[in-house]
């Protein structure tokens, strides 16, 4: 079976770079994917994607990073493991711009070429980026906020963390847009909300505590939280202080919950990647690559508005609820 296969081969990584210094490379074609964190459905459909992708062209994979996405540290170290592993290629989704610069730059000293996908590295020792143009979603985002409450008013962004690079971006995305609206204030713009979805509330309860007004409700009009993390846990301090669907608010990526949330209208719209694409993409192109072929050094997977008006919509409805288990449960 496919996915006991991969577990077996992370099992073989830890004992081989435990024991044997690293000096047994995998026999067959094998790539480590090496996401932010394993907890968010995010990570679990890039996942799929790349079970997808090594299904296709077999080859092997050997899922293995963070548990949370805040964990630079054991990032690090997976990319340093696998080094020492000799595997074939990396595909990596870097936690930070600049930490992870000088581990992918180790993997291209061994001749292991790497892809980068979902956030931006500063570097160029990576064959090829795979990701969604974040500046353009945090514009798109930005765009549909400033409609949903009349051009004007006040808003507010819970940012996620410091050093992701994709996330940077979308917020830089979300106030160039709103700048283009002179009626519209950004009164919060410097608070983060973490990897998680309980760090995310604790901060969104610290944001909108001195935003309410004597009636219980909010003095703002609209709030814009820049991936999954910050928007579930925004959705939640305002589900607890029984302010959903009392403020225009617009997210990042998808969940059951979050989706739940947009049907409810406690969420105005969400802005979607393709994080199976992203997976998918990024087995292929490094495949593809070892095999002597040209790639794209920039491959961009696309980005996506999703309302209350449209979510029901096949293409939308797809990427609001991916069909990753498909991939990941046993054959």
């Amino acid at each position: 079976m496919r996915k006991l296969m991969i577990l077996l081969a992370c099992t073989v990584v830890a004992v081989c770079v435990a024991s044997c210094g690293g000096d047994k490379a995998p026999k067959r074609t094998t790539i480590a994917v090496i996401p932010k964190g394993q907890t968010q459905e995010f990570s679990k459909s890039i996942h799929a994607g790349a079970v997808k992708a090594a299904r296709e062209l077999d080859v092997d994979i050997i899922w293995k990073g963070p548990v949370k996405e805040d964990d630079r540290e054991a990032q690090i170290a997976v990319m340093k493991n696998m080094i020492a592993f000799g595997v074939t290629g990396i595909v990596l989704a870097p936690l930070d711009d600049t930490a992870l610069s000088a581990p992918v730059a180790d993997a291209t000293r061994a001749g292991i070429p790497v892809v980068i996908i979902d956030s931006g590295l500063e570097s160029t020792d990576y064959i090829s980026f795979a990701s969604t143009d974040n500046y353009q979603g945090g514009k798109m985002a930005g765009a549909r906020l400033a409609e949903l409450i009349g051009g004007k008013g006040k808003v507010i962004m819970l940012r996620y963390q410091e050093g992701s690079a994709g996330t940077m971006r979308r917020e830089q995305g979300f106030l160039d847009a709103i700048a283009q609206h002179p009626r519209i204030t950004v009164v919060r713009e410097n608070l983060y909300g973490g990897a998680t979805s309980d760090s995310a509330q604790k901060a969104s309860e610290d944001l909108l505590g001195p935003l309410r007004n004597d009636q219980g409700g909010l003095t703002i009009d609209g709030i814009f939280c820049p991936n999954e993390s910050t928007t579930f846990g925004m959705l939640l301090a305002l589900q607890d202080n029984g302010l959903a669907g009392k403020v225009r608010f617009v997210g990042f990526d998808s969940s059951p919950k979050l989706v739940e949330a947009l049907g409810k209208g406690e969420i105005n719209a969400l802005t979607l990647q393709n994080p199976m694409k992203m997976g998918y993409l990024g087995v292929k192109t490094i495949v593809k690559h070892l095999r002597g072929e040209k790639v794209e050094k920039r491959i961009d997977t696309g980005v996506t508005l999703a309302t209350t008006e449209n979510m029901n919509q096949p293409e939308v409805k797809e990427l609001l609820s991916p069909d990753f288990n498909k991939w990941l449960k046993d054959d």
